[in-house]
């Protein structure tokens, strides 16, 4: 899948992610958050002013947000973004609520609209955990001119054990063994 893929399964398939940014002593805090729209290289939500969701990300303009989806564990998807945000304003908001029709009962007058500020998430990475599939699907992806970095374990000279683990695991690609770590 590309990167757009990703991004409009978020959307149109969850829709509803779990998106933490930092407060101002360093701790997290999470809220959920609708997105409402994407496109090649970004996501895109909305917020009132003046909540503290607002103000943080005003002040770190940075995010990472989860959205699954499944019955249970082995039935699914879940993606993750750590990403750089930006505010747009107003002018996206009457497109993001026709294409997003329930947010006129939450809130029904344009005065109320008002309030709402458009947010795009414009560069960072991603993760895709397909736990459905088996083998277990993994993919990382990147947007907006962010760079893959790479992330896990790494056996280098320094470990003490580094060819018994590089003799294991090459005896588990021969047999065709999928093993976990």
């Amino acid at each position: 899948m590309k990167t757009a893929d990703y991004l409009s399964f978020i959307v149109n398939e969850i829709h509803t992610t779990i998106v933490a940014t930092v407060d101002n002593d360093g701790l997290p805090v999470t809220a959920a958050i609708d997105m409402m729209d994407c496109d090649e290289n970004s996501l895109y939500f909305l917020t009132a002013k003046g909540k503290g969701f607002y103000d943080r990300l005003i002040k770190k303009g940075f995010l990472a947000l989860t959205a699954m989806k499944g019955k249970d564990t082995m039935s699914s998807v879940a993606v993750s973004i750590r990403g750089k945000v930006r505010e747009l304003g107003y002018e996206r908001i009457p497109a993001l609520f026709a294409k997003n029709p329930y947010m006129k009962e939450i809130y029904p007058t344009e005065d109320s609209m008002k309030a709402l500020t458009v947010f795009q998430v414009y560069e960072g990475t991603g993760e895709w955990f397909d736990l459905s599939k088996k083998p277990i699907e993994r993919a990382s992806f990147t947007f907006g001119g962010a760079s893959e970095k790479p992330e896990g374990y790494f056996i280098t000279d320094a470990c003490i054990a580094a060819e018994a683990v590089r003799l294991f695991a090459l005896k588990a690609v021969l047999s065709q063994t999928a093993f976990l770590t």
